[in-house]
């Protein structure tokens, strides 16, 4: 974790999530605080998702006017760097958090088979945010939170994770209704278009040359136009993009398409064995040799026992 919005170790391996965080707020001691919660990059075909918090003491809310918090998306991004550098600089009263949500970790999730879906991600990244704020033994007194889907049912699962946390809010718009709020998604913003400004391909210097793919909203022209340049025919994407949108699947309609050779079955049973989805029994006279695909040969992916 870091105590500024650096991102140089997030980038070193930006397939992995991230957090960032400032200092505890020296004025804050033992006194209640609130904290508020908002996410950047949900919608986005590429980059990373954000979720960002702001904590204050309930008696200090009112300095957040001072900083002239606002809804991250009716301010410009010059308003917002210098929201969050005046955030930054009321160390003594404002405490911030961020989780970076990899798009490789966020297309992992959605594609498991195990189905993790996005409203899941986000409920969950916003309660390790909330108990990242606890651990510092700090006393919270209220959670102010933009909702994730039906707005009792995740304010409901708040309280019952956080039975100890007297006022728990979740509400649509939250974000233009509690300053709290207001700060938390200027720093998810932030750091959102930090991190993506910032992005460091792992798959090449190709991508050096045009580092221009928009807001990464599937409407942007910007951003269509970088995903039809730079598909590879075999290979797809680089881990920039979210290969769980719909956006994406389609988009890999136009690269090569993947035919698994057919299995052959030569075992005498009724019962087809699940070894050969990854062998293919070639006889030799009285005995078999096992020929493996080479998708699991370059990955030296060997049966270990025969069913």
């Amino acid at each position: 974790m870091q105590s500024a919005m650096e991102l140089e170790d997030f980038h070193q391996d930006n397939t992995k999530n991230f957090v960032l965080k400032s200092v505890l707020p020296a004025s804050i001691g033992k006194e209640d605080v609130i904290i508020g919660i908002d996410e950047a990059g949900r919608g986005p075909v590429l980059g990373p998702m954000v979720y960002g918090a702001c904590y204050v003491a309930k008696k200090s809310e009112g300095l957040l006017s001072s900083v002239k918090v606002a809804d991250s998306k009716t301010l410009t991004e010059e308003q917002r760097n210098q929201c969050f550098a005046n955030l930054h600089a009321g160390a003594d009263n404002f405490g911030w958090m961020a989780q970076i949500l990899s798009p490789a970790v966020i297309s992992k999730c959605m594609l498991s088979r195990a189905k993790y879906n996005l409203n899941a991600i986000s409920h969950d990244s916003a309660m390790f945010l909330i108990q990242s704020v606890l651990d510092l033994e700090i006393r919270v007194a209220g959670v102010y939170l933009d909702t994730v889907g039906d707005p009792s049912k995740y304010q409901a699962k708040l309280r019952d994770r956080f039975p100890h946390i007297p006022d728990i809010v979740v509400s649509k718009k939250a974000d233009s209704l509690f300053p709290v709020v207001s700060a938390a998604s200027i720093v998810a913003k932030v750091c959102r278009d930090k991190a993506l400004r910032e992005w460091k391909f792992r798959e090449g210097e190709k991508f050096l040359a045009d580092l221009n793919y928009g807001s990464g909203y599937p409407s942007d022209p910007e951003t269509k136009r970088f995903l039809d340049q730079f598909r590879d025919h075999v290979f797809g994407y680089p881990q920039l993009i979210r290969f769980s949108w719909s956006t994406t699947e389609t988009a890999l309609e136009k690269a090569a398409s993947v035919t698994w050779e057919e299995v052959v079955e030569v075992v005498n049973s009724s019962t087809p064995s699940i070894m050969n989805f990854f062998k293919r029994e070639v006889s030799q006279g009285t005995s078999s040799v096992p020929h493996q695909h080479q998708f699991f040969t370059d990955r030296r992916l060997k049966a270990v026992a025969q069913f």
